[in-house]
This record gives structure tokens, C-alpha cells and sequence, in this order.
């Protein structure tokens, strides 16, 4: 199985959305998955009407970590124009809207933030305190 498909089947991507490159920066202790959306129009977000793409913006979103290397997800998000909403953000499968890392990855914090200090998670993912307390302030208000 090659890093691509591997990469789709692990953040578990359906069409128009695809891994397009994986990059490995080992100086840094980095890969970059980069993602791809090939659709020319898609469904509005706000009422799903069929709508052109507008333009699109990169994004990247921290992942768990591959092996001993961060992992960092990379895409040009697309907006769509809306004719009832105007220009739209298409949100992506693995995150939620303004978020700054994956579902996935979220989860991880808060299954591990039950079993340690918050010190503990800072060091280990390094992340800051404040982006730590953040997430799980975000969980606590989605509860």
C-alpha cells in the first residue's frame, strides 16, 4: 500500500476529498499530509444547494502523531458561492469549523487528559498550556 492510500484509509477521506502528498521533513521531526478537495461545485453548507467554487484557502489542522513524527494536515479549502448565502466556507470532514486541530486528535487530548496532569499533555504533545485548557474547555462546553 502506498503513503497516499494509506493516508485516505487513515483519515478515512471520501471523494471529492483525497490525499494528494505526503511530506516527510525529517530535520523538523514533521510530516505534512496534504489534501486535496477536485470538485468544481458542491453542496452549499448552509442549505445544500449545488454551488460553484469560489476560491479556496490553505488550512492546516495538527494531527496525532505518526511514529515518533507530528502530523500535520494541509488543504486548500474551498468556499462555494451561494446565491441565497453568498460566499461559503466548505467544512471539512476531520475537523470542526474553526478549529486548529482534527477531531481525532481532540479526542486524543481529552481521553488523556483524564489520565494526567495538564503539564503532562503540554510536555508530551508539545503544545502550550493555554492551547491544552482551551481544548478541554472547548469539550466542556459542548457537553
Amino acid at each position: 500500500m502506498d503513503q497516499l492510500t494509506l493516508y485516505n484509509k487513515i483519515l478515512q477521506l471520501k471523494a471529492p476529498w483525497e490525499v494528494s502528498d505526503v511530506r516527510l521533513e525529517e530535520s523538523s521531526g514533521q510530516i505534512t499530509v496534504v489534501v486535496s478537495c477536485n470538485a468544481s461545485s458542491m453542496p452549499c453548507p448552509k442549505c445544500g444547494t449545488d454551488s460553484k467554487r469560489y476560491d479556496s484557502r490553505i488550512r492546516q489542522w495538527r494531527h496525532l502523531d505518526t511514529c515518533q513524527f507530528q502530523t500535520i494536515i494541509e488543504a486548500d479549502v474551498p468556499r462555494v458561492t451561494c446565491k441565497e448565502h453568498g460566499c461559503v466556507t466548505i467544512p471539512v470532514p476531520w475537523a470542526e469549523d474553526s478549529s486548529r486541530y482534527t477531531l481525532l486528535f481532540e479526542n486524543q487530548v481529552l481521553k488523556w487528559a483524564a489520565e494526567t496532569s495538564i503539564l503532562a499533555l503540554t510536555r508530551q504533545l508539545k503544545l502550550s498550556w493555554n492551547a491544552v485548557t482551551a481544548l478541554l474547555n472547548e469539550a466542556l462546553i459542548a457537553d
